[in-house]
């Protein structure tokens, strides 16, 4: 087949255009493209230009289209004659390794044939173990195969989308409409809302779900291992279906694993880790799938096709997933379950797996380790809630990073994260890394370029640690990197130059509950092009868990604005609260706030007026808990103040509380019995919460839709 010659914009459209009619606008084109400034691509080319002699002829080349300087007719019209054929052949080509076309082959050194970038690796990594292009026949598996046409994968369609100019100025303006509702499958009280058209019933039909077969057939042999009857209605397959539209994703209902909820919590842990290994897997085949033509087409490499899109399979580094666990004892769940659903061909060993399990922990073997987390034993102290201990008992250890790497060899833990599929990180060791970079110049965070799946699970518990890390680690994601990395310019998608990554990063959110933080991290910072699907459910409150019989008075205080709320609060302690405490002889007074910003507020108010008071905050040292404790329980301070994130973290039995004042609703709605129930039997017990309309959402998760007995409440809001 003769080599066919790269189209300028000007020979591509000179068969099929009428002269005449649109001589004004091909003018008004031209000024365009000469007053344009120069793209990302073109910075980028310049950049790299000196160091790779192909980079350098595609710039020169674009240097000359801009000038004008193109192909003849004649050339052009033989051109497109060969886009012609080509494209007639381009269905039988997408499943075929040996027909590819010299024509669509990105131009390369014949030394460099052979090799694979840094971003799709090395033979020695094994590539083609990540290859399911051999895959074996699993008809026999529950699911029929489909024509070729119904296996194209969502990650093809996503990826390969180009966006629009008034799509990305539309996803700017960060104005989401959610037009349809869908059932949530086996729960009554509980729906999925999404922007754009719904595509639920779409992904039910598609062959395998989306999925490789071989990860397809492992998934469900993993499923019915563990007594699983009925994949096809399970919540898991439900919740990956979701998933793997990617579509961003917000689930803020999910009962986690420490409040009795480890069935949910597993579910939605195996459809996003499948999600993920099956994004990982599909990447890895189409860029080994196109070395090998590459390799094999080496001899009628047409340097003038390198800005073709058809090779353009990867971005500025290897990592494709970022998953944020809050907690080392979470992360090795995760990293166990996600062993166990990689296929046996991928698994064969797994580096370094004893030095994972005692660093993130308790220092088990392997072998030890498959028990089930539930059947861990008892923390010493049994005093504390159950919940704390499933949460703290294991690991708690909050700054942590971990790269994982598929080679031919099976899974490395602890990769280079310039060699890893993925990585699984805290806020807080992400942030570290963050801030060596911008001391540090031989350091950086390029890895985080080009991610293509968040996913922030147990994100209520990252709202108890420090929030602003998470907002943080997410606005550095998917930008420009400050180094090459042995990247292939030549074989990076062009959204990826074009500075448009985040528009396809796909985010999936998952906690307890939300709060405005969640909401505007998903609202301002999630523009996945696609669109977004979250869980909506209502509340049953957490009224009959308060054990004694406390009068619970709901004080509302009058606000115009979110800025003036914190000034309304405190203003309306000072007049209307704090008097009555300063002037009763009674002690034991707990004021609990939700917030360290509250906390601060308080503690000079307080100092301010010379009251008795001890503080139990969250930074408190330890050797000064059991003296704090003490003073209140004795009554040589009157007041304590205490924060939501001391309970969090600590959970101790408060002494001698006669009256408890709410001063801000917690964030965690099983707080508030806990916090009620400290009051100590008495003929006057009684609780006091402020609150105003701003706080609707808090005061629905801790008092609404229980029963008609506090229906007075809504009246305020």
């Amino acid at each position: 087949m003769p080599k066919r010659k790269r189209l300028t914009p000007r020979a591509q459209e000179a068969p099929s255009r009428n002269n005449e009619v649109n001589e004004d606008f091909e003018l008004e084109e031209a000024k365009e493209v000469a007053n344009a400034e120069p793209t990302m691509y073109d910075s980028l080319l310049k950049k790299l230009g000196s160091r790779n002699a192909t980079v350098a002829d595609a710039l020169r080349r674009r240097q000359r289209e801009e000038q004008g300087e193109t192909d003849t007719d004649d050339d052009a019209e033989s051109d497109l004659e060969s886009i012609s054929a080509l494209e007639e052949s381009d269905d039988d080509d997408d499943g075929n390794d040996d027909k590819s076309p010299a024509s669509d082959i990105v131009g390369k050194d014949k030394n460099q044939s052979t090799e694979l970038s840094e971003d799709a690796g090395s033979t020695d990594d094994g590539d083609d173990a990540m290859s399911d292009t051999d895959e074996e026949d699993v008809s026999r598996v529950d699911q029929p195969l489909s024509d070729a046409s119904s296996m194209i994968s969502n990650l093809h369609n996503h990826l390969s989308h180009k966006l629009a100019s008034t799509e990305i100025n539309s996803l700017l303006k960060r104005k989401w409409r959610y037009s349809w509702k869908m059932p949530a499958l086996n729960t009554s009280n509980s729906c999925w809302r999404g922007t754009g058209e719904c595509f639920i019933e779409d992904l039910e039909t598609k062959s395998y779900y989306g999925l490789k077969p071989r990860l397809y057939k492992h998934w469900l042999e993993s499923y019915k291992a563990l007594g699983g009857t009925q994949f096809h209605q399970s919540k898991q397959r439900s919740f990956y279906s979701i998933c793997s539209s990617y579509y961003d994703i917000m689930h803020h209902f999910k009962k986690p694993f420490y409040l009795k909820g480890s069935e949910e919590d597993s579910n939605i842990m195996d459809a996003y880790l499948i999600h993920s290994l099956n994004h990982i897997i599909s990447s890895r085949d189409l860029m080994v799938k196109n070395e090998r033509k590459l390799a094999k087409n080496q001899d009628s490499v047409d340097a003038e096709s390198v800005d073709d899109d058809a090779y353009r399979d990867r971005g500025y580094t290897r990592p494709k997933v970022l998953i944020l666990l809050p907690l080392a004892g979470i992360a090795r769940r995760v990293v166990k379950r996600l062993i166990q659903l990689t296929p046996s061909k991928h698994k064969a060993n797994v580096e370094n797996l004893e030095r994972f399990y005692e660093e993130f922990g308790s220092g088990r073997s392997e072998s030890k380790d498959d028990v089930d987390d539930s059947q861990i034993s008892k923390s010493k102290n049994s005093r504390k809630p159950p919940d704390f201990q499933a949460l703290f008992e294991d690991n708690d250890n909050d700054h942590f990073t971990i790269g994982i790497k598929y080679t031919n060899r099976g899974i490395k833990l602890y990769g280079d994260f310039y060699t890893s599929d993925m990585i699984i990180a805290s806020p807080l060791g992400l942030i570290t890394k963050i801030g060596e970079a911008e001391v540090a110049k031989e350091k950086d965070v390029d890895y985080l370029s080009s991610i293509e799946i968040l996913i922030i699970d147990h994100a209520d518990v990252m709202l108890m640690q420090n929030w602003s890390h998470v907002n943080t680690v997410v606005q550095q994601l998917n930008g420009l990197p400050s180094k090459q990395h042995g990247a292939d310019i030549m074989r990076i998608r062009s959204w990826y130059l074009d500075g448009q990554a985040r528009f396809y990063r796909q985010t999936i959110l998952l906690g307890s509950h939300t709060n405005p933080e969640i909401n505007a991290l998903f609202n301002q910072h999630c523009l996945n092009y696609r669109g977004k699907v979250k869980l909506e459910s209502v509340h049953k409150g957490v009224l009959p868990k308060i054990l004694i019989q406390a009068r619970q008075i709901y004080e509302r205080f009058d606000t115009e604005s979110i800025a003036e709320a914190d000034d309304a609060r405190l203003k309306y302690f000072s007049e209307k609260v704090f008097p009555k405490i300063k002037d009763s002889v009674q002690h034991g007074v707990m004021i609990f706030v939700s917030s360290y910003f509250e906390f601060v507020r308080l503690r000079n108010y307080l100092k301010s007026q010379d009251a008795s008071f001890c503080l139990f905050g969250e930074y408190i040292k330890r050797n000064a808990i059991s003296r704090v404790r003490g003073q209140f329980f004795r009554g040589e301070k009157k007041i304590m103040l205490y924060t939501e994130r001391a309970h969090f973290y600590y959970r101790y039995k408060i002494r001698g509380v006669k009256t408890v004042i709410i001063y801000s609703l917690p964030e965690r709605k099983e707080f508030y019995p806990e916090i009620v129930n400290l009051l100590e039997e008495s003929d006057d017990m009684n609780c006091r919460i402020l609150f105003s309309r701003l706080d609707q959402l808090r005061v629905s998760f801790c008092a609404l839709t229980i029963c008609q007995k506090y229906e007075q409440v809504a009246n305020y809001l």
